[in-house]
Formats: structure tokens, sequence, C-alpha cells
């Protein structure tokens, strides 16, 4: 049999339906996984568009080449287009269209209370959402395949209900004004959700790809996903393990370890991912970067041979947590924000530096804004002196509606109340919550430490953007009023290096280094400067023999340089760990001990 004969690719690939979206926790390797699909796809002649959700997206990195808001065509892949959804360019675009929509004689107050209207991150979301759902509802059969490299699951979960929410929303409310603009607008749009909600729901059409590592968390979270799915009728669902390792050198303790830990956590996949159709892809030697890369992910792989000629020492050059976290004491208070691509390991490190500042002495409010939210599942636990919660998007909105309810309501009558609760009814009054729990909670930061744990890259940003449009709003306001005292906002804490530490996570690999590296630009841009990056779970600590995982330090290594060289002016280092840092004393010992986790080979 010929190696052409012997490929057996995904069964994923098999009658693929025109609809494929890729999802999961972030690090999982979802376009990695979404970028071979297609590829795969164009090179047996199929027509196909490659649409990345993600605020965050590195589909330009990946196959190099340079995307925007339109298709471009992969040089090398006959067939194959890709764009990236651009949120900026997206949201200007929906304001013009919105301010088209206005009659002719309305006047310029009227125009720019609407432009304001059109400034927060809810715009932003919508309009995104709105290039998302033209894809959708698009039956002009330009393409046999559209395939969607998602965000990081919490951003597309909220992505995937939006177009239920706002074709529910638009049928109760005829009248009035949302922070998105007339509605009248908005109508205008009503059957492009409604064939988005109809696409989405066709097991015949729509196929959705739960992408997963052999890790307990990103099980954890595909699980959570897949019954939140199926709940907004998105039922035809398949599961992709990714990275499945298998050691070449069975004494080898690095190895042996990083198998067990793989097969434990697969053997303890809930039941709901155990019924769906399952697809594994090995863990490769090398990064998913190019064409070349990106056509070997999904054939059949042989053990491979040590090519390398000597073995890659381990690092002993950096400084290690428990440095950062003294440092970070040192300060008494003041507000600590953990930032990164999803999947680098925030949270364990955000819990780890929370731990370690109690360990010192000091009492932590240790919150997140992450959707997800996995706090709770990595302390698996309680610590005096830690105070745990979360910014739960469905709370805070009930919350932000009784208050403005009792504020505005009150003052109205029935009618006014009516239209009113319809208005706050709108899906984008979630961000607004959020925006203003999150507010709270950087001011708590004057008094007391506070470490927060953020969300996957995109979504922060998105938060990070309400955060500018409330500062502008009021600065004008209180450039109007002569009267108003000095005002500090939310923005202003973040600016303060004397109040905000950011701390960029990272695994040292392309993908994750690139995109803390673009975070940084953007913090720059608003003039919030990075205090420290922190690398983690690396390899190169553990000393390991086996021939796969040399070929992946080899990478590494030189992802670590190119930070330390050119863009941490704080670098700290956390090396893999034996047994996952999971629970209140293993994130203490991560955080206080200054021995590296170096195995014995």
């Amino acid at each position: 049999m010929n190696e052409k004969a012997a490929v057996h690719l995904p069964g994923f690939l098999d009658s693929p339906t025109r609809y494929l979206f890729f999802t999961g926790k972030g690090g999982v390797g979802k376009t990695s996984v979404a970028c071979a699909t297609a590829l795969a796809l164009a090179d047996v002649g199929r027509s196909v568009l490659l649409v990345s959700t993600d605020p965050a997206s590195n589909l330009d990195e990946i196959l190099g080449v340079p995307l925007g808001n339109s298709p471009i065509a992969v040089p090398g892949a006959k067939g194959l287009e890709v764009l990236n959804i651009d949120p900026v360019a997206a949201a200007e675009s929906y304001r013009q269209r919105v301010l088209a929509q206005m009659e002719p004689d309305t006047i310029d107050q009227d125009r720019d209370a609407v432009r304001e209207q059109l400034s927060g991150a809810c715009t932003t979301e919508i309009a995104a959402f709105d290039e998302f759902v033209g894809r959708l509802a698009d039956n002009s059969g330009a393409y046999d395949h559209v395939i969607f490299d998602t965000a990081p699951t919490g951003h597309t979960l909220r992505l995937l209900s939006l177009p239920k929410a706002w074709s529910g929303f638009l049928e109760v409310n005829e009248q009035g004004a949302s922070c998105l603009g007339p509605h009248s607008g908005l109508k205008s749009r009503e059957e492009r959700f409604k064939a988005a909600m109809t696409a989405l729901c066709n097991p015949a059409a729509t196929t959705v790809i739960l992408v997963t590592r052999p890790e307990t968390s990103a099980i954890a979270e595909a699980a959570r996903t897949a019954t939140e799915l199926r709940a907004l009728s998105l039922a035809n669902q398949r599961l992709v393990i990714n990275g499945v390792f298998h050691a070449a050198i069975p004494s080898d303790p690095v190895a042996a370890s990083l198998e067990e830990q793989g097969e434990q956590a697969l053997a303890q996949m809930p039941p709901s991912l155990r019924e769906l159709p399952r697809d594994d892809i090995p863990l490769r030697p090398f990064e998913m970067m190019g064409l070349e890369a990106l056509r070997t992910l999904l054939r059949p792989t042989r053990a491979t041979a040590n090519t390398l000629s000597t073995t890659v020492a381990f690092a002993d050059d950096l400084p290690a947590l428990d440095g950062l976290i003294d440092l970070l004491a040192a300060d008494g208070k003041g507000l600590i924000m953990v930032m990164g691509k999803g999947g680098v390991g925030k949270t364990t490190i955000a819990a780890a530096i929370a731990l370690g500042l109690v360990q010192r002495g000091h009492t932590v409010h240790l919150s997140t804004t992450d959707p997800a939210a996995h706090l709770a599942t990595t302390l698996m636990g309680e610590a005096p002196g830690l105070r745990v919660d979360r910014i739960d998007p469905k709370a805070e909105t009930e919350r932000y509606i009784a208050k403005i309810m009792d504020q505005r309501g009150s003052k109205l009558d029935e009618q006014g109340q009516a239209l009113l609760r319809e208005d706050l009814a709108s899906p984008c009054t979630e961000e607004v919550a959020v925006f203003h729990a999150f507010s709270h909670i950087v001011a708590e930061a004057r008094s007391a430490f506070v470490v927060l744990d953020t969300a996957p890259t995109g979504h922060s940003l998105l938060l990070m953007d309400a955060t500018g449009a409330y500062h502008r709003q009021m600065t004008r306001q209180s450039a109007s009023n002569k009267s108003t005292g000095r005002i500090i906002t939310p923005l202003m804490r973040l600016q303060d290096p004397n109040y905000t530490r950011i701390l960029l996570v990272t695994l040292a690999e392309t993908t994750p280094v690139s995109q803390a590296s673009a975070l940084q630009e953007d913090l720059r841009r608003a003039n919030i400067e990075p205090y420290a990056w922190i690398i983690n779970k690396s390899l190169l600590a553990a000393g390991t023999r086996d021939s796969l995982l040399q070929q992946r330090l080899v990478g590494e290594r030189r992802q670590i340089e190119r930070v330390r060289e050119a863009m941490a002016k704080r670098l700290f280092f956390v090396p893999w760990q034996a047994s996952p840092p999971i629970g209140v004393p293993a994130l203490q010992a991560l955080a206080h001990d200054r021995a590296r986790t170096v195995s014995t080979v």
C-alpha cells in the first residue's frame, strides 16, 4: 500500500457539514486544528472559507498571510480563503450604518447622542457578531465549507447565544433606543439573526467540534461547553483530543508522568463527552506554523528517533515565582491583574500569587472576570486571609437591572417602566453590568491587595475597551461641568504603576508569546505598562531525555530568549510540574518553595 493510500484522516472529515465550529478552552489547539481541517478540505478540491471570531486571533502568524475583515486567498492552498473578524473595523462599519439610517433632518445633537451610544464595548461585540451572522446567513453558495476558529469557550458561548438573544429581544421591543442605537436599525437585521439561528441548530448544516487536550481542566470545560451548547439546540457535536502523548522512553520520569497525566484525565472523562464521536491527534515534535507543518497535523504519525546530537540543557537562570511575589508583597496593597492568552495557566498563577501574598501576612481578595471561571476548581478549598469570588455575568446583570429600575423606573409611569425594562433586556446590558462590577473591584485595591484573574486576551480587551469608553465619557462630563471635582476613573487606576501591576502569563511557544506581545502593545497604547512576564509550565527545567520532548525544547528555549531579550522588563519562571498544581497546598508550594521542580534522569 502506498503512503498516500495509508493516510486516514479524522472522522470529522468524513462527509463534513457546510459549517464547522472549532471551540474549546484556550490553548488546546483550536486554531491549529481548524487550519489543518480547512487545508485538508481545500487540498481535495473544496472551496473553503476559514473565519476567526477571536479578537486575539493569530491566524495570520500560523498561515503566514496578512489578514483583514475581507477574505484573502492563502498562497499554496488553492481554494482556501481566510478572514479575521476585526472588532474595531466591524464596529466602525456598524456605527456608519446606524447613523445613515437616521432621518435626514435629525439635528446634530441627536446624531452626537447616538454616536456616543455607539462608542462602548457592547457595540464592538454586536458589530463583530453581525459580521459572524452574515457568514451564517449567506446562501450564495460561494464556499463549500465555512470553518469558524472561535475564541476561548466563555467568549464563544456568548457569541453563539446572541442570535437567540437578539431575535427574542427584537420580537418584543419595537421602539426606543439601546446602547446599540435606534432599534429600527437593529430590526433591519432581524431576519439575518433568525437565519443564523436556523443554520446553527440544523445538524445537517452545522457541526460543533469540541477541541480539548488530555488535561483535566480542558476536558471539564469541554463537558460544560457541550451541555451549554445543547441547551442552545446545537446538538451535532464531535470531540477532538489534541496533543495525545506516548512516552518513547518509559523510564524517563518527565515523559512517563506526562503520559500518565493524560491517561488519567481521559479515564475520568465525563459521560457527556464519552458518548460523542471522538478523534485523537498525537502531540507533534514541532509547533504548527506554516502550511507544511499544518498538513502533517491530521495525518497518522510514527515514533521518531531522537535526531538531536546533544540533549537540551534545563534552564537555571530565570527567577522563580516567589521572587515576583516578594516584590509585589513589598507594596503592601494594590491591584494585580493576571492577563494572557487562554490556556497559559493564568488562573493557576493568579491563585498561587494570591496565596503567596497571604503567606507573607496580607489579606487578599482573589476574583476573576473570566466567564469560564476556573478559580473554584483550581483552589479546591479555602485559606485564612483569602476571599474568593467571581464576576458572575448573570448575577451582575440582574443586580444592575434592579438598580436601574429602582433609580430611574420609580420616576416613570407604568408605560415608561415597561419600555425601560424592555431596553434593559438587551443582551448588551450584560457588558455594562460586568464593567460596573469590575470597576468596584478595581477600587477595592486602594486599601488592600486585589488579585484579578482575567478572561482570555480577546474578552479582556473588550472589557478594557469599556473602561476606556467610560473614561472618555466621564472626562467630557467633567470638562463641561466646572463645579465637578477631580475624577478618578478605573482607567486612570490601571494606568497608575503605583496602583496596578499587570502580569502577562505565557507559555514558551510562538503563538502565546506573540499574543502576549500584542497584548502588551495594546496596553501600552492605553498608557498601561505591564510590570512583568511569567513563563509558565516550561519543560526546559525538567531535564527530559524523551526524543519528542527534546525536539520541542529547542523551540522552547528559542521563545524564552525571545521574551528575555526583546519583550519583558522583568521575567519570572514557573517550571512544568509533575503533578498539576491543583488545591491550596500545591499552590502554596508553587508560591513559596524556591527549589525548582527538576527531575533526575
